[in-house]
């Protein structure tokens, strides 16, 4: 693709390294079901969280000869290594190596260098958060600051671009299709619409339209139902959508759901947005159960957590909601005018149904950052 071809580097290439942050997202309008290399079959918006994050430091050195080592586990045309929490993590390399494959032709140095990739998550390993989005995304900005210094004379003020934010998401989107959300924030919006100029399906964009104040500092807290690796990945799940028989109905009902959610951000009106919100969360799950083979992620607490928001709203009046992710774990959604009385609602009566009685505290942030 034109757009973001790698560019001539110079010949004097150069060691160091680069380190960033990046948050994970939760999608408000969910996409399920892509096409060609990792694009979206309908426009999704999602809020970027905050203390949900992954920090990766990328460190390379120009490449002299090809090791045994890296012929055996790499391949010949890349040479890496992944650390996670400082030990060697062998299993997250065949996803980077498909990762640099796909993105070879926009980062043509990659061939050129041995990494060493440390990253870390500000959550806990294996707690039920899928950090592919907050990793993927932290990887590409560090390949995207990396450019930067090979093509800049000038790079101890490294500053991304919206050029070069574009091309970070762009690359992330080739990792994980959400990955694509995790760099902008507060709102972004990845996969064209109709009514939202510039939205595209190859990167993500931040929501152009007015947002009210009540949806900036906005809570989630996460509700750690299950914290093993799913039954069905969402690879195969979003794959399951190609034969689909409800797949057109549900990719005209998210951007009609995208349409409906542009007034409701501007005006503030929560109850509209509790009701598209918790629409979506079950569509996507319904798309789960009725595709073929069919298949379940929530567990049985993930619906008694439901429940209970739902009476909860029905006797305080409260605005909490609920959305889900691919999997089990609940994501309450709250405004920050409601966050004493659903601390206690989660303490006292949630938090039961959660794994171990744990749950993550998080709230809308506002993208990646250098390190």
């Amino acid at each position: 693709m034109e757009l973001f071809s790698g560019s001539n580097y110079p010949k004097n290439l150069i060691s160091g390294r680069v380190s960033w942050q990046s948050p994970s997202n939760i999608a408000l309008v969910k996409y399920w079901g892509k096409y060609g290399e990792q694009l979206p079959m309908n426009a999704s918006v999602s809020f970027t969280l905050k203390n949900c994050n992954t920090q990766t430091s990328l460190s390379f050195e120009p490449r002299t000869n090809i090791s045994s080592k890296a012929v055996v586990e790499n391949s010949l045309k890349f040479e890496f290594e992944v650390f996670l929490d400082g030990k060697r993590e062998k299993s997250f390399e065949p996803k980077i190596q498909n990762f640099f494959e796909r993105i070879e032709g926009y980062i043509p140095f990659l061939k050129d260098f041995k990494f060493k990739i440390e990253t870390s998550n500000s959550f806990p390993h294996s707690s039920g958060i899928a950090s592919s989005a907050s990793g993927m995304s932290a990887l590409a900005l560090c390949l995207v600051n990396m450019e930067h210094k090979l093509l800049s004379s000038d790079s101890t003020n490294f500053k991304l671009t919206e050029k070069e934010y574009e091309k970070a998401s762009f690359l992330a989107r080739l990792g994980s299709g959400s990955a694509c959300r995790s760099i902008g924030g507060p709102l972004i919006v990845w996969g064209e619409h109709p009514q939202i100029d510039g939205s595209t399906n190859l990167y993500g964009i931040k929501y152009p339209f007015e947002v009210h104040e009540c949806f900036l500092d906005y809570k989630d807290c996460i509700l750690l139902v299950d914290k093993g690796e799913k039954q069905v990945s969402s690879t195969i799940g979003h794959d399951l959508m190609h034969n689909h028989p409800f797949a057109e109905q549900r990719f005209k009902q998210a951007n009609g759901n995208l349409s409906e959610l542009i007034p409701v951000l501007r005006d503030g009106n929560i109850q509209k947005f509790v009701e598209i919100v918790e629409s979506e969360a079950l569509s996507l799950h319904a798309m789960m159960l009725t595709s073929m083979p069919y298949f379940i992620l929530m567990k049985p607490n993930t619906l008694e957590i439901i429940n209970r928001i739902w009476d909860f709203r029905r006797n305080t009046g409260s605005n909490a909601c609920f959305t889900l992710d691919a999997g089990a774990n609940v994501h309450l959604l709250y405004p920050e005018a409601e966050k004493e009385a659903v601390l206690s609602f989660i303490k006292k009566d949630l938090s039961r149904f959660c794994k171990n009685g744990e749950f993550i505290l998080d709230e809308v942030g506002l993208g990646a950052s250098k390190i």
